[in-house]
């Protein structure tokens, strides 16, 4: 097996572009790991409904990046304490789904370190008792496969509640739901004289267990070229680093959000297709004097994100419409968490 060093890169959208090159791409001639720590994000799963899994304010005044992964399973949240592991290899018919052979030696490794009560429960959770410190899910293609998941280190588990917190407007949607778990760090799980390591450390220490050897060099390593480079990134460009794959792949979807502002009530009906609204309906009991069919053909193919629909929004007379009220304000009110 050949260990791939990501040369810290914290960008999860170069990562998981990383990932899919060594899986598509740079095929070798042994099995791969590749580690990677992410800056704060939400890694969305394939079949999700991206605004169905994320707490949008939150995750845009804490600056959390959102990437759609090619695997299935739910939403995680990544962070700086926080670690993904991956095993890049043949598909050889048996271990597709077998989420035991590939997290069995990471189970190995933190008995070692003293987290005795670590195990697989369920088809793909790590846990400690009834709390899951790592989720993992799996992705084939070609004849390839790759395993992958996380480890909750010392990851800020508030941030975790917070930015994956579900709209509690009415969604309808075919998007895969995520099974909130109670979930908890490693770390405090350790023997004692490890309780110092960073994520880094803690890192490097399972790359030596899993090879099997005491110092850093004996790692039978892989070291990716300039070209090698030059390919994640286009790779990174075309998906996951664009709004078209993280919130346009999302499922069709129906949302219906009623709020309250100076100016009355408004019932918004929006239908969503590839991240954009397909159809729009308005509602509501403020005082208007234009027809309000023009508001809403006004927004259909509008992205639905903040920046996009205030300026839909801008471009109208809108207190014609529903009053004294701006774009921003009702844009704020549409995505406001209640």
């Amino acid at each position: 097996m050949y260990f791939v060093d990501n040369e810290n890169h914290f960008d999860p959208s170069v990562n998981i572009a990383l990932e899919i090159f060594l899986l598509k791409e740079k095929v070798l001639d042994e099995p791969t790991l590749l580690f990677y720590i992410n800056e704060p994000s939400i890694i969305i799963g394939v079949n999700q409904n991206t605004i169905e899994e994320i707490n949008q304010t939150y995750v845009e005044e804490n600056n959390i990046h959102v990437v759609r992964r090619m695997s299935g399973g739910g939403a995680v949240y990544h962070d700086l304490g926080n670690f993904s592991f991956c095993f890049i290899t043949e598909d050889d018919g048996n271990s597709f789904r077998d989420f035991s052979k590939f997290t069995e030696p990471v189970i190995e490794f933190l008995h070692k370190m003293g987290v005795k009560d670590a195990a697989l429960k369920g088809r793909n959770d790590l846990t400690i008792g009834e709390k899951k410190f790592s989720g993992n899910a799996m992705y084939a293609t070609n004849g390839r496969m790759t395993a992958h998941g996380t480890i909750l280190f010392d990851s800020d588990l508030h941030a975790v509640t917070g930015a994956l917190k579900p709209r509690k407007d009415k969604i309808e949607s075919k998007g895969i739901k995520s099974i909130r778990s109670r979930v908890t760090n490693i770390k405090p799980f350790l023997d004692e004289k490890y309780q110092n390591l960073t994520t880094e450390e803690f890192r490097d220490l399972m790359l030596l267990h899993i090879f099997d050897v005491e110092k850093r060099e004996d790692v039978k390593e892989y070291h990716l070229t300039e070209e090698d480079w030059k390919r994640v990134y286009e790779i990174r460009d075309e998906y996951f680093g664009n709004w078209d794959w993280n919130y346009g792949h999302s499922p069709k979807f129906e949302i219906q959000i009623r709020r309250r502002y100076p100016i009355g009530s408004i019932d918004f009906h929006f239908n969503i297709a590839s991240g954009k609204i397909a159809q729009a309906k308005i509602y509501g009991d403020f005082f208007g004097l234009g027809e309000i069919s023009d508001v809403e053909e006004a927004l259909v193919g509008t992205k639905y994100n903040k920046e996009e629909l205030t300026a839909a929004f801008a471009e109208l007379d809108l207190k014609k419409y529903f009053g004294n009220v701006t774009a921003e304000e009702l844009v704020e009110g549409i995505f406001r968490e209640e």
